[in-house]
């Protein structure tokens, strides 16, 4: 069982690390974030109601925000929703972006038999916008370090919009970028929204893990 680490937590909510490779769902199909963290809680004697409210995918990791009661977790996913929470990542691309910083906005169409998104070039059913910031923190010969923060929550939607533009991440196999060392090179890095019960402010960050491709820019992050 991976490691379970709390980054913050009370009686509503909790705020944990995802590993890369466990599912953000409930799942009878592997390890989910859900099971591992009803399983911390119940080591600790504590109730162990645990809901999400917003995901990540599998190959994905970093920080994630649960809820702990039943009538908080609509307040959560309200928020979610609404884009009132701030979710920045980490990302290495393969090339370097023509602008340091920049918005991106693309329209998305998912294909959910096949589980790919693509961008479009005009609206119709099945397609929606996507818009993100990014600002280049530092490069290699071959590789770029972008920190990214969404503003809309579509399917791999970091992943295909750097993808459309020559830039995938490194090791996204699904969207043309392999790399035998690493997964997709994307790391949920900070959280911040309002508690939905207290109104005082939750802001969270946590650096990727000390391994390939981020030991590259370890200097920077």
């Amino acid at each position: 069982m991976p490691d379970m680490t709390v980054l913050y937590e009370d009686a509503s909510l909790v705020v944990a690390v995802k590993p890369v490779g466990v599912l953000s769902e409930e799942s009878e199909n592997g390890a989910s974030m859900p099971a591992l963290l009803r399983a911390y809680y119940a080591a600790l004697g504590q109730q162990n109601y645990i809901a999400t409210v917003h995901r990540l995918d599998r190959i994905v990791g970093g920080v994630m925000v649960f809820s702990r009661r039943r009538e908080v977790t609509g307040k959560l996913t309200e928020a979610v929703r609404e884009h009132r929470v701030t979710k920045e990542y980490l990302a290495v691309l393969r090339g370097h972006p023509s602008e340091p910083e920049a918005t991106l906005t693309d329209l998305l169409f998912r294909d959910a038999a096949h589980n790919k998104s693509y961008v479009v070039k005009r609206m119709r059913k099945g397609v929606r916008e996507a818009t993100l910031d990014y600002r280049e923190l530092a490069r290699t010969d071959t590789l770029s370090l972008v920190r990214v923060r969404l503003h809309t929550g579509r399917t791999h939607q970091i992943r295909v919009q750097f993808a459309s533009r020559g830039l995938p991440l490194l090791g996204d196999i699904r969207y043309g970028s392999k790399d035998p060392a690493c997964t997709a090179a994307l790391w949920s890095h900070h959280l911040a929204f309002t508690h939905p019960v207290t109104g005082k402010v939750v802001d969270v960050t946590c650096p990727p893990p000390a391994i390939y491709p981020w030991t590259l820019f370890s200097g920077v992050m």
